[in-house]
């Protein structure tokens, strides 16, 4: 059996009009939109993984995922 290397990016979603777009900040340029959320996640799982096949294709090194999130709150006056 050939071993997976498995990566696991930051994506961000945004609500625009009609639609969701998504993009990955460690990933420039790879992007999704979709009809709702779930399925701009989807499709922006399958851009990552066709950016990476590329990217691996041509010789190139695959980005580490360098970039994470957390959520703060604050009170507003």
């Amino acid at each position: 059996m050939i071993p997976v290397n498995e990566h696991s990016y930051l994506i961000l979603i945004e609500h625009g009009d009609g639609n969701y777009g998504a993009w990955a900040p460690d990933l420039p340029g790879c992007v999704a939109v979709g009809d709702t959320a779930e399925e701009c996640e989807r499709e922006m799982r399958e851009a990552i993984a066709f950016h990476l096949r590329g990217l691996s294709l041509e010789g190139q090194p695959i980005p580490r995922p360098l970039t994470f999130a957390s959520e703060v709150s604050v009170e507003v006056a």
